[in-house]
Protein backbone atom coordinates (compact mmCIF):
# COMPACT_ATOMS: atom_id res chain seq x y z
CA UNK A 1 0.00 0.00 0.00
CA UNK A 2 1.56 3.27 -1.13
CA UNK A 3 1.08 6.87 0.03
CA UNK A 4 -1.69 7.47 -2.53
CA UNK A 5 -3.67 4.53 -1.12
CA UNK A 6 -3.37 5.72 2.49
CA UNK A 7 -4.30 9.24 1.33
CA UNK A 8 -7.43 7.82 -0.30
CA UNK A 9 -8.40 6.16 2.99
CA UNK A 10 -8.00 9.44 4.85
CA UNK A 11 -10.13 11.24 2.22
CA UNK A 12 -12.84 8.64 2.74
CA UNK A 13 -12.83 9.53 6.42
CA UNK A 14 -11.38 6.20 7.51
CA UNK A 15 -9.23 6.49 10.63
CA UNK A 16 -6.08 4.50 11.23
CA UNK A 17 -6.51 1.06 12.78
CA UNK A 18 -6.62 0.71 16.53
CA UNK A 19 -4.40 -2.34 17.07
CA UNK A 20 -3.97 -2.06 20.84
CA UNK A 21 -6.01 -5.26 21.18
CA UNK A 22 -3.01 -7.24 19.90
CA UNK A 23 -1.74 -7.26 23.47
CA UNK A 24 -4.83 -9.18 24.62
CA UNK A 25 -4.24 -12.91 24.27
CA UNK A 26 -6.57 -15.89 23.77
CA UNK A 27 -9.65 -13.79 23.11
CA UNK A 28 -11.67 -13.32 19.92
CA UNK A 29 -12.12 -9.69 18.92
CA UNK A 30 -15.13 -8.10 17.23
CA UNK A 31 -14.54 -5.42 14.61
CA UNK A 32 -15.92 -3.83 11.44
CA UNK A 33 -14.59 -3.85 7.87
CA UNK A 34 -13.65 -0.35 6.74
CA UNK A 35 -11.96 -1.05 3.36
CA UNK A 36 -10.99 -3.77 0.89
CA UNK A 37 -7.80 -3.28 -1.12
CA UNK A 38 -6.43 -5.34 -4.02
CA UNK A 39 -2.97 -3.77 -4.11
CA UNK A 40 -4.01 -1.37 -6.86
CA UNK A 41 -7.62 -0.36 -6.11
CA UNK A 42 -10.26 -0.33 -3.42
CA UNK A 43 -13.33 -2.56 -3.69
CA UNK A 44 -16.71 -2.62 -1.99
CA UNK A 45 -16.36 -6.31 -1.09
CA UNK A 46 -14.04 -9.33 -1.14
CA UNK A 47 -14.99 -12.55 -2.92
CA UNK A 48 -13.38 -16.01 -3.29
CA UNK A 49 -10.59 -16.53 -5.80
CA UNK A 50 -8.64 -13.36 -5.12
CA UNK A 51 -6.07 -12.27 -2.55
CA UNK A 52 -6.98 -8.94 -1.00
CA UNK A 53 -6.19 -6.80 2.02
CA UNK A 54 -8.92 -6.16 4.60
CA UNK A 55 -8.70 -3.00 6.69
CA UNK A 56 -10.60 -3.07 9.98
CA UNK A 57 -11.67 -0.44 12.45
CA UNK A 58 -9.85 -2.30 15.23
CA UNK A 59 -7.81 -5.50 15.28
CA UNK A 60 -6.22 -8.05 17.59
CA UNK A 61 -3.77 -9.14 14.86
CA UNK A 62 -0.11 -8.18 15.13
CA UNK A 63 1.25 -6.58 11.95
CA UNK A 64 4.85 -7.22 10.98
CA UNK A 65 7.11 -4.60 12.54
CA UNK A 66 10.08 -4.21 14.87
CA UNK A 67 11.57 -7.45 13.53
CA UNK A 68 8.62 -9.57 14.68
CA UNK A 69 6.73 -11.51 12.04
CA UNK A 70 2.97 -10.97 11.56
CA UNK A 71 0.12 -12.97 13.09
CA UNK A 72 -2.03 -15.32 11.04
CA UNK A 73 -5.58 -16.47 11.66
CA UNK A 74 -9.17 -15.97 10.49
CA UNK A 75 -11.73 -13.24 9.99
CA UNK A 76 -15.18 -14.73 10.46
CA UNK A 77 -17.90 -12.73 8.72
CA UNK A 78 -21.65 -13.10 8.23
CA UNK A 79 -21.09 -14.77 4.86
CA UNK A 80 -17.78 -16.63 4.96
CA UNK A 81 -14.41 -17.19 6.60
CA UNK A 82 -11.43 -15.16 5.38
CA UNK A 83 -8.00 -16.72 6.04
CA UNK A 84 -5.36 -14.16 7.06
CA UNK A 85 -1.88 -15.22 5.90
CA UNK A 86 -0.04 -11.91 6.24
CA UNK A 87 -0.55 -8.69 8.19
CA UNK A 88 1.23 -5.43 7.33
CA UNK A 89 0.87 -1.84 8.51
CA UNK A 90 1.04 1.22 6.24
CA UNK A 91 0.73 4.69 7.66
CA UNK A 92 -1.16 3.37 10.66
CA UNK A 93 -3.57 1.23 8.61
CA UNK A 94 -3.33 -2.48 9.42
CA UNK A 95 -3.91 -4.58 6.29
CA UNK A 96 -5.05 -8.19 6.79
CA UNK A 97 -3.90 -9.98 3.63
CA UNK A 98 -5.41 -13.29 2.59
CA UNK A 99 -8.28 -14.99 0.81
CA UNK A 100 -11.47 -16.93 1.43
CA UNK A 101 -11.48 -20.54 2.50
CA UNK A 102 -13.44 -22.46 -0.08
CA UNK A 103 -15.29 -21.28 -3.17
CA UNK A 104 -18.08 -19.35 -1.49
CA UNK A 105 -18.35 -16.32 0.76
CA UNK A 106 -18.20 -12.55 0.66
CA UNK A 107 -17.09 -9.76 2.97
CA UNK A 108 -18.39 -6.25 2.44
CA UNK A 109 -17.50 -2.85 3.81
CA UNK A 110 -19.47 -2.36 6.99
CA UNK A 111 -19.70 -6.08 7.80
CA UNK A 112 -19.11 -7.05 11.39
CA UNK A 113 -16.43 -9.70 11.73
CA UNK A 114 -14.66 -11.68 14.45
CA UNK A 115 -10.85 -11.67 14.56
CA UNK A 116 -9.52 -15.12 15.44
CA UNK A 117 -5.75 -14.93 15.85
CA UNK A 118 -3.76 -18.17 15.65
CA UNK A 119 -2.50 -17.92 19.23
CA UNK A 120 -0.72 -21.30 19.04
CA UNK A 121 1.56 -19.78 16.42
CA UNK A 122 2.00 -16.57 18.40
CA UNK A 123 2.97 -18.67 21.42
CA UNK A 124 5.96 -19.85 19.41
CA UNK A 125 6.87 -16.31 18.35
CA UNK A 126 6.58 -14.58 21.73
CA UNK A 127 9.33 -16.54 23.55
CA UNK A 128 11.70 -15.73 20.69
CA UNK A 129 10.91 -12.02 20.94
CA UNK A 130 11.37 -11.92 24.71
CA UNK A 131 14.64 -13.83 24.33
CA UNK A 132 15.95 -11.24 21.85
CA UNK A 133 15.63 -8.76 24.72
CA UNK A 134 17.49 -11.08 27.10
CA UNK A 135 20.07 -11.75 24.40
CA UNK A 136 20.57 -8.02 23.83
CA UNK A 137 21.17 -7.62 27.55
CA UNK A 138 23.56 -10.61 27.71
CA UNK A 139 25.60 -9.39 24.73
CA UNK A 140 26.28 -6.07 26.48
CA UNK A 141 27.08 -7.83 29.75
CA UNK A 142 29.69 -10.08 28.11
CA UNK A 143 31.05 -8.05 25.19
CA UNK A 144 30.68 -4.50 26.51
CA UNK A 145 28.50 -1.40 26.31
CA UNK A 146 29.56 -0.70 22.72
CA UNK A 147 27.06 -3.35 21.59
CA UNK A 148 24.04 -1.83 19.85
CA UNK A 149 21.18 -3.62 18.13
CA UNK A 150 21.38 -3.36 14.33
CA UNK A 151 18.34 -5.41 13.47
CA UNK A 152 16.40 -8.53 14.35
CA UNK A 153 13.97 -11.09 12.98
CA UNK A 154 11.58 -12.97 15.24
CA UNK A 155 9.96 -16.06 13.72
CA UNK A 156 8.04 -19.00 15.17
CA UNK A 157 11.00 -21.35 14.75
CA UNK A 158 13.96 -19.07 15.55
CA UNK A 159 15.26 -15.59 16.27
CA UNK A 160 18.04 -13.65 14.59
CA UNK A 161 19.83 -10.69 16.12
CA UNK A 162 22.32 -8.28 14.51
CA UNK A 163 24.60 -6.13 16.65
CA UNK A 164 27.64 -3.89 16.50
CA UNK A 165 30.90 -5.66 17.33
CA UNK A 166 34.19 -5.48 15.49
CA UNK A 167 35.34 -9.10 15.61
CA UNK A 168 34.06 -12.69 15.85
CA UNK A 169 32.67 -13.65 19.25
CA UNK A 170 34.81 -16.28 20.95
CA UNK A 171 33.17 -19.64 21.78
CA UNK A 172 33.71 -19.06 25.50
CA UNK A 173 31.89 -15.72 25.25
CA UNK A 174 29.05 -17.31 23.30
CA UNK A 175 28.78 -19.84 26.11
CA UNK A 176 28.57 -17.04 28.69
CA UNK A 177 25.92 -15.18 26.66
CA UNK A 178 23.84 -18.33 26.27
CA UNK A 179 24.23 -19.06 29.97
CA UNK A 180 22.98 -15.60 31.03
CA UNK A 181 19.80 -16.01 28.98
CA UNK A 182 19.19 -19.51 30.36
CA UNK A 183 19.76 -18.26 33.90
CA UNK A 184 17.03 -15.66 33.38
CA UNK A 185 14.72 -18.34 32.03
CA UNK A 186 15.38 -20.57 35.06
CA UNK A 187 14.85 -17.59 37.37
CA UNK A 188 11.22 -17.43 36.14
CA UNK A 189 11.22 -13.65 35.88
CA UNK A 190 7.98 -11.83 35.18
CA UNK A 191 7.85 -9.81 31.97
CA UNK A 192 6.28 -6.37 32.46
CA UNK A 193 5.12 -3.86 29.87
CA UNK A 194 3.57 -0.43 30.05
CA UNK A 195 2.88 2.48 27.73
CA UNK A 196 4.48 5.70 29.00
CA UNK A 197 5.59 9.09 27.67
CA UNK A 198 8.62 8.86 25.41
CA UNK A 199 10.45 11.52 27.44
CA UNK A 200 9.94 9.50 30.63
CA UNK A 201 11.12 6.32 28.93
CA UNK A 202 14.34 7.94 27.75
CA UNK A 203 15.23 8.77 31.35
CA UNK A 204 15.38 5.08 32.34
CA UNK A 205 18.92 4.05 33.21
CA UNK A 206 20.11 1.27 30.89
CA UNK A 207 17.08 1.41 28.58
CA UNK A 208 17.75 -0.22 25.22
CA UNK A 209 16.42 1.08 21.90
CA UNK A 210 17.30 0.62 18.24
CA UNK A 211 19.49 3.48 17.05
CA UNK A 212 17.77 5.50 14.33
CA UNK A 213 14.34 3.99 15.00
CA UNK A 214 11.44 6.47 15.26
CA UNK A 215 9.31 5.61 18.28
CA UNK A 216 5.74 6.74 18.95
CA UNK A 217 4.78 8.93 21.88
CA UNK A 218 3.58 7.44 24.16
CA UNK A 219 5.83 4.40 23.79
CA UNK A 220 5.69 0.87 25.20
CA UNK A 221 8.44 -0.22 27.61
CA UNK A 222 9.10 -3.91 28.18
CA UNK A 223 11.10 -4.83 31.30
CA UNK A 224 12.17 -8.27 32.48
CA UNK A 225 12.15 -8.93 36.20
CA UNK A 226 11.07 -5.45 37.30
CA UNK A 227 7.73 -3.67 37.15
CA UNK A 228 7.82 -0.74 34.73
CA UNK A 229 5.96 1.43 37.27
CA UNK A 230 8.73 0.81 39.83
CA UNK A 231 11.35 1.71 37.23
CA UNK A 232 9.79 5.01 36.17
CA UNK A 233 9.29 5.96 39.82
CA UNK A 234 13.10 6.19 40.07
CA UNK A 235 14.38 6.10 36.46
CA UNK A 236 18.03 7.00 37.21
CA UNK A 237 18.50 4.08 39.62
CA UNK A 238 21.76 2.22 38.84
CA UNK A 239 19.97 -1.08 39.51
CA UNK A 240 18.15 -0.81 36.18
CA UNK A 241 21.42 -1.38 34.34
CA UNK A 242 21.36 -4.97 35.63
CA UNK A 243 18.02 -5.80 33.98
CA UNK A 244 16.66 -5.85 30.45
CA UNK A 245 14.44 -2.88 29.62
CA UNK A 246 13.60 -1.87 26.05
CA UNK A 247 11.29 0.22 23.95
CA UNK A 248 9.18 -2.37 22.14
CA UNK A 249 5.74 -2.72 20.57
CA UNK A 250 5.91 -6.49 20.14
CA UNK A 251 4.06 -9.34 21.80
CA UNK A 252 5.85 -11.14 24.64
CA UNK A 253 5.53 -14.00 27.09
CA UNK A 254 4.41 -13.14 30.61
CA UNK A 255 7.19 -15.03 32.40
CA UNK A 256 10.65 -16.08 31.21
CA UNK A 257 9.95 -19.72 32.15
CA UNK A 258 7.65 -19.91 29.11
CA UNK A 259 10.77 -19.78 26.90
CA UNK A 260 11.85 -23.13 28.50
CA UNK A 261 15.41 -23.01 27.14
CA UNK A 262 17.70 -20.99 24.89
CA UNK A 263 20.30 -22.28 22.43
CA UNK A 264 22.59 -19.95 20.48
CA UNK A 265 23.15 -21.78 17.19
CA UNK A 266 25.43 -19.56 15.13
CA UNK A 267 27.49 -16.37 15.05
CA UNK A 268 28.81 -14.69 11.91
CA UNK A 269 29.82 -11.39 10.40
CA UNK A 270 27.39 -9.80 7.93
CA UNK A 271 29.03 -6.40 7.38
CA UNK A 272 31.99 -4.41 8.66
CA UNK A 273 31.56 -4.09 12.42
CA UNK A 274 28.25 -5.99 12.45
CA UNK A 275 27.78 -9.53 13.74
CA UNK A 276 24.73 -11.80 13.56
CA UNK A 277 23.59 -14.52 15.94
CA UNK A 278 20.81 -17.04 15.40
CA UNK A 279 19.12 -18.81 18.29
CA UNK A 280 16.16 -20.99 19.20
CA UNK A 281 13.97 -21.37 22.27
CA UNK A 282 11.38 -23.78 23.75
CA UNK A 283 11.30 -27.27 22.21
CA UNK A 284 13.57 -26.16 19.37
CA UNK A 285 16.25 -25.43 21.97
CA UNK A 286 15.72 -28.77 23.70
CA UNK A 287 16.15 -30.57 20.35
CA UNK A 288 19.37 -28.66 19.69
CA UNK A 289 20.71 -29.56 23.13
CA UNK A 290 19.69 -33.22 22.75
CA UNK A 291 21.42 -33.43 19.36
CA UNK A 292 24.56 -31.87 20.83
CA UNK A 293 24.58 -34.49 23.60
CA UNK A 294 24.08 -37.29 21.08
CA UNK A 295 26.93 -36.04 18.88
CA UNK A 296 29.20 -35.64 21.90
CA UNK A 297 28.55 -39.27 22.84
CA UNK A 298 29.33 -40.35 19.28
CA UNK A 299 32.63 -38.46 19.42
CA UNK A 300 33.48 -40.23 22.69
CA UNK A 301 32.64 -43.62 21.15
CA UNK A 302 34.69 -42.81 18.04
CA UNK A 303 37.72 -41.99 20.20
CA UNK A 304 37.68 -45.62 21.43
CA UNK A 305 38.26 -46.94 17.89
CA UNK A 306 41.37 -46.84 15.73
CA UNK A 307 42.68 -47.39 12.23
CA UNK A 308 40.40 -47.16 9.20
CA UNK A 309 37.25 -47.38 11.38
CA UNK A 310 38.33 -44.29 13.32
CA UNK A 311 39.04 -42.48 10.06
CA UNK A 312 35.57 -43.33 8.73
CA UNK A 313 33.86 -42.23 11.94
CA UNK A 314 35.84 -38.98 12.13
CA UNK A 315 35.00 -38.09 8.51
CA UNK A 316 31.29 -38.78 9.07
CA UNK A 317 31.19 -36.94 12.40
CA UNK A 318 32.98 -33.91 11.03
CA UNK A 319 30.32 -33.54 8.33
CA UNK A 320 27.43 -34.12 10.76
CA UNK A 321 28.68 -31.68 13.39
CA UNK A 322 29.38 -28.99 10.79
CA UNK A 323 25.78 -29.10 9.55
CA UNK A 324 24.08 -29.74 12.90
CA UNK A 325 21.72 -27.23 14.52
CA UNK A 326 23.38 -27.29 17.93
CA UNK A 327 24.65 -24.59 20.31
CA UNK A 328 27.56 -22.76 18.67
CA UNK A 329 29.84 -23.06 21.70
CA UNK A 330 29.19 -26.80 21.92
CA UNK A 331 29.83 -27.11 18.18
CA UNK A 332 33.22 -25.44 18.67
CA UNK A 333 34.02 -27.93 21.47
CA UNK A 334 33.05 -30.91 19.33
CA UNK A 335 35.01 -29.63 16.32
CA UNK A 336 38.08 -29.27 18.54
CA UNK A 337 37.69 -32.87 19.75
CA UNK A 338 37.17 -34.11 16.19
CA UNK A 339 40.22 -32.15 15.07
CA UNK A 340 42.24 -33.93 17.76
CA UNK A 341 40.96 -37.28 16.46
CA UNK A 342 41.84 -36.23 12.90
CA UNK A 343 45.39 -35.49 14.06
CA UNK A 344 45.42 -38.91 15.68
CA UNK A 345 44.31 -40.48 12.37
CA UNK A 346 46.96 -38.57 10.40
CA UNK A 347 49.65 -39.54 12.90
CA UNK A 348 48.58 -43.20 12.77
CA UNK A 349 48.45 -43.20 8.96
CA UNK A 350 51.91 -41.63 8.84
CA UNK A 351 53.24 -44.31 11.17
CA UNK A 352 51.61 -47.08 9.11
CA UNK A 353 52.99 -45.56 5.92
CA UNK A 354 56.50 -45.51 7.37
CA UNK A 355 56.14 -49.11 8.56
CA UNK A 356 54.80 -50.18 5.15
CA UNK A 357 57.77 -48.61 3.38
CA UNK A 358 60.20 -50.31 5.76
CA UNK A 359 58.44 -53.65 5.31
CA UNK A 360 58.20 -53.42 1.52
CA UNK A 361 61.82 -52.30 1.08
CA UNK A 362 63.04 -55.02 3.46
CA UNK A 363 61.13 -57.88 1.74
CA UNK A 364 61.90 -56.69 -1.81
CA UNK A 365 65.60 -56.23 -0.99
CA UNK A 366 65.81 -59.73 0.51
CA UNK A 367 64.18 -61.20 -2.59
CA UNK A 368 66.56 -59.24 -4.82
CA UNK A 369 69.57 -60.55 -2.90
CA UNK A 370 68.23 -64.09 -3.21
CA UNK A 371 67.68 -63.62 -6.94
CA UNK A 372 71.17 -62.26 -7.47
CA UNK A 373 72.77 -65.08 -5.47
CA UNK A 374 70.94 -67.63 -7.63
CA UNK A 375 72.23 -66.00 -10.83
CA UNK A 376 69.04 -64.17 -11.87
CA UNK A 377 69.24 -60.72 -13.46
CA UNK A 378 65.75 -59.71 -12.31
CA UNK A 379 63.52 -60.03 -9.24
CA UNK A 380 59.79 -60.71 -8.62
CA UNK A 381 58.53 -59.96 -5.10
CA UNK A 382 55.27 -59.98 -3.15
CA UNK A 383 54.89 -57.65 -0.15
CA UNK A 384 52.07 -57.37 2.39
CA UNK A 385 51.31 -53.66 2.36
CA UNK A 386 47.76 -53.75 0.93
CA UNK A 387 46.92 -50.81 -1.31
CA UNK A 388 49.88 -48.68 -0.22
CA UNK A 389 51.25 -47.90 -3.67
CA UNK A 390 53.79 -45.47 -2.23
CA UNK A 391 55.44 -48.29 -0.26
CA UNK A 392 55.38 -50.60 -3.29
CA UNK A 393 56.97 -47.95 -5.50
CA UNK A 394 59.58 -47.11 -2.86
CA UNK A 395 60.58 -50.81 -2.68
CA UNK A 396 61.09 -50.88 -6.46
CA UNK A 397 63.16 -47.69 -6.43
CA UNK A 398 65.39 -48.91 -3.58
CA UNK A 399 66.14 -52.24 -5.26
CA UNK A 400 66.93 -50.49 -8.54
CA UNK A 401 69.26 -48.11 -6.73
CA UNK A 402 70.98 -50.67 -4.50
CA UNK A 403 71.02 -53.82 -6.70
CA UNK A 404 70.74 -52.31 -10.16
CA UNK A 405 68.40 -55.03 -11.49
CA UNK A 406 64.85 -55.03 -12.92
CA UNK A 407 62.21 -55.70 -10.27
CA UNK A 408 58.45 -56.11 -10.10
CA UNK A 409 56.65 -55.87 -6.76
CA UNK A 410 53.10 -57.09 -6.09
CA UNK A 411 50.72 -56.43 -3.21
CA UNK A 412 47.03 -57.17 -2.67
CA UNK A 413 44.14 -55.77 -0.68
CA UNK A 414 41.56 -58.48 0.06
CA UNK A 415 39.06 -55.92 1.36
CA UNK A 416 39.12 -53.95 -1.87
CA UNK A 417 39.63 -57.13 -3.93
CA UNK A 418 42.45 -55.42 -5.80
CA UNK A 419 46.00 -56.30 -6.76
CA UNK A 420 48.69 -53.61 -7.07
CA UNK A 421 51.84 -53.81 -9.18
CA UNK A 422 54.91 -51.66 -9.69
CA UNK A 423 57.74 -52.49 -12.07
CA UNK A 424 61.16 -50.96 -12.50
CA UNK A 425 63.87 -51.46 -15.12
CA UNK A 426 67.19 -49.58 -14.70
CA UNK A 427 67.89 -47.38 -17.70
CA UNK A 428 71.58 -46.71 -16.94
CA UNK A 429 74.02 -47.97 -19.60
CA UNK A 430 71.11 -49.61 -21.50
CA UNK A 431 71.99 -52.95 -19.90
CA UNK A 432 68.34 -54.07 -19.77
CA UNK A 433 67.00 -52.30 -22.85
CA UNK A 434 65.58 -55.57 -24.21
CA UNK A 435 63.07 -55.54 -21.27
CA UNK A 436 60.50 -52.77 -21.78
CA UNK A 437 59.02 -51.81 -18.40
CA UNK A 438 55.64 -50.85 -19.92
CA UNK A 439 55.43 -54.05 -21.95
CA UNK A 440 56.37 -56.08 -18.88
CA UNK A 441 53.66 -54.38 -16.82
CA UNK A 442 51.05 -54.84 -19.55
CA UNK A 443 51.70 -58.59 -19.68
CA UNK A 444 51.12 -59.07 -15.93
CA UNK A 445 48.04 -56.85 -15.76
CA UNK A 446 46.05 -59.07 -18.14
CA UNK A 447 45.56 -61.98 -15.67
CA UNK A 448 44.34 -59.64 -12.92
CA UNK A 449 42.06 -57.62 -15.21
CA UNK A 450 44.14 -54.53 -14.63
CA UNK A 451 45.13 -51.19 -16.08
CA UNK A 452 48.26 -49.13 -15.69
CA UNK A 453 50.97 -47.15 -17.35
CA UNK A 454 54.15 -45.16 -16.95
CA UNK A 455 57.63 -45.73 -18.27
CA UNK A 456 59.27 -42.50 -17.18
CA UNK A 457 62.44 -43.09 -15.20
CA UNK A 458 62.12 -46.80 -15.90
CA UNK A 459 59.06 -47.10 -13.65
CA UNK A 460 55.50 -48.26 -14.41
CA UNK A 461 52.61 -49.22 -12.17
CA UNK A 462 49.03 -50.42 -12.27
CA UNK A 463 46.29 -52.29 -10.47
CA UNK A 464 43.79 -55.04 -11.18
CA UNK A 465 40.34 -55.99 -9.96
CA UNK A 466 40.89 -59.78 -9.89
CA UNK A 467 43.07 -60.47 -6.89
CA UNK A 468 42.50 -64.24 -7.15
CA UNK A 469 44.89 -64.44 -10.13
CA UNK A 470 47.80 -62.58 -8.56
CA UNK A 471 49.92 -65.78 -8.47
CA UNK A 472 49.33 -66.26 -12.20
CA UNK A 473 50.38 -62.65 -12.81
CA UNK A 474 53.59 -63.24 -10.84
CA UNK A 475 54.33 -66.33 -12.94
CA UNK A 476 53.80 -64.28 -16.12
CA UNK A 477 56.17 -61.61 -14.77
CA UNK A 478 58.79 -64.27 -14.07
CA UNK A 479 58.57 -65.98 -17.48
CA UNK A 480 58.46 -62.76 -19.49
CA UNK A 481 61.51 -61.28 -17.74
CA UNK A 482 63.38 -64.59 -18.11
CA UNK A 483 62.56 -64.72 -21.83
CA UNK A 484 63.72 -61.14 -22.48
CA UNK A 485 66.88 -61.26 -20.37
CA UNK A 486 68.15 -64.71 -21.27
Amino acid sequence: MDADATSTLHKKGITTTNDSFKFTWFKDHASVIKAVYTGSEFLESAAPGEEVGIILETTSFYSEQGGQIYDTGLLEGPDGVFEVTNVQIYGGFVVHIGSFRGKTGRLCIGDKIICKVNYDRRMQIAPNHTCTHMLNFALREVLGTHVDQKGSIVLPEKLRFDFSHGKPVKPEDLRKIESIVNEQILAELEVFSKEIKLADAKRINGLRAVFGEVYPDPVRVVAIGKNVEDIIANPENEEWKSISSELCGGTHISNTREAKAFALLSEEGIAKGVRRVTAVTTDYAFKALELATLLEQEVIEASKTEGSLLEQKVTALNSRVEGASIPSAKKADLKAKISALQSQVIKAKKKIAEENIQEAVKVATQMAEKACSSGKSYCISHVNVGSDTTAIREAVVKVMEQKGIPIMVFSKDETLNKAFVCAGVPEKDGKYKQLSVTEWLKKVLDPINGKGGGGKGGLAQGQGSDVSHIDTAMDVAESFAAMKLT
